[in-house]
C-alpha cells in the first residue's frame, strides 16, 4: 500500500491547486479524481468551455450587428456551425485538462483515477478500473458541486438540461426557456441569443443576480432587454412538462397569477449543490452540515483533525478562485505555516457582455450593518476607450467609508470588467482610500480610467470627465 503525507479528492481548481502547493512545500503527495480527465467541472463542464462558447457567440455577433459599422464588408450570408463551436470548445478544454496532467508530473504528484472513500480517517479505497488502497496522513476533500434542480422537474437532459448538457446542443433553441437568472442561466442564455435563440429568464426572486449589488442587476436587466432578453422576475415556476419536442413551463408571478412559457429547450439553473455522494464521509468522522455541506472550522478542518475540506463542497459563494485560495490555505496550514483568506475580498464575475464585476460590501449590506458611506458613480460611455470600441454599457461604483474615506466595496459593469476588478482587489487588499485610486495614473485610453474617475467621484465629487 502506498502511502502519503496529503492525498486529494478530487482535481478542480481547488485540488488540484492544493496538490501542488503540498507538493511545493515538500509533502508526498496523491490526487483522486473519478472522471478520466484532470479538472473538475470548472475545467470540464463550467468555467473553461463556457467562456469558450461566450467569446465564439461573441465573435458571431460582432461580425453580423457590428462590423460593417467598423467599415468591414462581408459579402454573403454570415453562418453558425455550431458543431464547429462545439468542437473549438472541446479543444480548448481538452488543452486545458491536459496542461493540468504535465503539471501534476511536473511536480511529481501521483494521481489515482476512480472514486475515492474513506475507510477511515487514514485509509482511502479507490474505486477504478481496479480497486487500491492508500494511506494519507492528511486528506484534503475537494469534491465539489453539481448543478441542482427544483423536487417538482425531470432532468431528462435532452430538452430540459442543466448547463453541463447545454455546452454541447447539437442545434440552436428556436426558444430558450432560462429557469434562474443568476450567473450560470444568463451567461448560457446570451449564449444561444447571440446565435440566434429566443431567450426567456424566469427568476424567482425580484431581480436578475440577486446577491449583487442592485445597481447591477438593475444596469444588466436594461443591457439585457436593449439584446431582447425576455425577463420575468418574481416569478415561482410550479411545474416543467416536456410534451414531445415542446417544453412548458408554469409560474405564479409577483400578482399570484399563473403565466405559461413554451420553448424547445428549457435550461434549469438555479444554483448547485456540495457533491459527496460515495465519500463514505462517516467513516473518517467527518461530519456533514443538514445542507449536505461538509462541516469546517475556520481552519477548513473538518471534525477529523487531519481531514480538510475545500472549495464548493462547504460553505461559501461556489468559485472557482474561492477553492483555489483555500487550497493554498489548507497545504500550507499543514505545512504547519499561518495563512490567510479574506472572504470579503473574494471577487465575483459574470461573464456576460458587458461583464459582471463585484468585490467588497454591497449597498445594500453597508445599509444593513448601519455604516455611513460614500458612493461615487461613473459612467463607462464617458470614456474614450468605450466609445473606440463601441463598448458604451455600465458604470464602476465605488462605496468608500465616509469617515476613513477607505474602500469598502467596488462594483462594475461593462467591457473587460472581468480583469478590472484585481485593480480594486488590489487597492482594498491594502486598505486604500479612494483618494489613494483617485490620484493613481491609470494609463489613457483604457476601461480602468473608470475605476479611477469612479474613486475621485466618491473623495469630493469631483469626477473630471462627467
Amino acid at each position: 500500500m502506498n502511502s502519503y503525507d496529503v492525498a486529494v479528492i478530487g482535481s478542480g481548481p481547488g485540488g488540484y491547486v492544493a496538490a501542488i502547493r503540498c507538493a511545493q512545500l515538500g509533502m508526498k503527495t496523491a490526487i483522486i479524481e473519478k472522471y478520466s480527465t484532470l479538472g473538475g467541472t470548472c475545467l470540464n463542464v463550467g468555467c473553461i468551455p463556457s467562456k469558450a462558447l461566450l467569446d465564439s457567440s461573441h465573435h458571431y455577433d460582432d461580425a453580423v450587428k457590428h462590423f460593417e459599422e467598423h467599415g468591414i464588408e462581408i459579402p454573403g450570408e454570415i453562418k453558425v456551425n455550431l458543431e464547429k463551436m462545439i468542437s473549438r470548445k472541446q479543444a480548448v478544454v481538452d488543452q486545458t485538462t491536459g496542461g493540468i496532467d504535465f503539471l501534476m508530473k511536473k511536480n511529481k504528484i501521483d494521481v489515482y483515477q476512480g472514486l475515492g472513500s474513506f475507510k477511515d480517517a487514514t485509509h482511502i479505497s479507490i474505486a477504478g478500473e481496479e480497486t487500491t488502497e492508500i494511506e494519507a496522513k492528511n486528506t484534503i476533500i475537494a469534491t465539489g458541486s453539481k448543478p441542482s434542480t427544483l423536487p417538482f422537474i425531470t432532468l431528462d437532459k435532452e430538452r430540459v438540461i442543466t448547463s453541463t448538457e447545454a455546452l454541447k446542443l447539437k442545434e440552436i433553441p428556436k426558444h430558450l426557456i432560462v429557469i434562474g437568472g443568476g450567473v450560470i442561466g444568463l451567461e448560457l442564455g446570451q449564449v444561444y441569443k447571440r446565435l440566434g435563440a429566443e431567450v426567456t429568464v424566469v427568476e424567482y426572486m425580484d431581480r436578475i443576480i440577486p446577491t449583487m449589488d442592485a445597481g447591477l442587476s438593475k444596469e444588466l436587466n436594461k443591457v439585457l432587454k436593449k439584446q431582447k432578453f425576455k425577463i420575468n422576475a418574481s416569478h415561482k415556476v410550479k411545474s416543467v412538462e416536456r410534451v414531445g419536442d415542446e417544453v412548458i413551463v408554469k409560474a405564479d408571478n409577483k400578482k399570484g397569477e399563473e403565466v405559461e412559457f413554451r420553448g424547445d429547450y428549457c435550461l434549469v439553473s438555479v444554483g448547485r449543490h456540495a457533491y459527496t455522494d460515495g465519500l463514505n464521509a462517516e467513516a473518517a468522522g467527518v461530519k456533514l452540515t443538514d445542507r449536505g455541506l461538509v462541516d469546517v472550522n475556520e481552519h477548513l478542518q473538518t471534525s477529523a483533525s487531519n481531514i480538510y475540506a475545500i472549495g464548493d463542497v462547504i460553505k461559501g459563494a461556489m468559485l472557482a478562485h474561492k477553492a483555489e485560495e483555500e487550497g493554498t490555505f489548507v497545504a500550507e496550514t499543514i505545512a504547519g505555516q499561518k495563512p490567510h483568506i479574506d472572504y470579503n475580498l473574494i471577487p465575483g464575475v459574470v461573464y456576460t457582455w458587458p461583464e459582471v464585476a463585484t468585490v467588497g460590501k454591497t449597498e445594500e449590506q453597508l445599509k444593513e450593518a448601519g455604516v455611513e458611506y460614500k458612493t461615487g458613480q461613473f459612467p463607462m460611455r464617458a470614456l474614450g476607450r468605450s466609445r473606440a470600441s463601441m463598448d458604451l454599457d455600465g458604470f464602476v461604483k465605488v462605496l468608500a467609508d465616509k469617515a476613513t474615506d477607505e474602500i469598502l466595496g467596488v462594483h462594475m459593469v461593462g467591457a473587460r470588467a472581468a480583469d478590472m476588478i484585481a485593480e480594486a482587489v488590489v487597492a482594498m487588499e491594502y486598505r486604500a482610500s479612494a483618494e489613494d485610486v483617485s490620484r493613481m495614473s491609470h494609463a489613457h485610453p483604457t476601461f480602468t480610467e473608470a475605476i479611477k474617475e469612479a474613486a475621485l467621484a466618491a473623495t469630493e465629487d469631483r469626477a473630471l470627465h462627467i
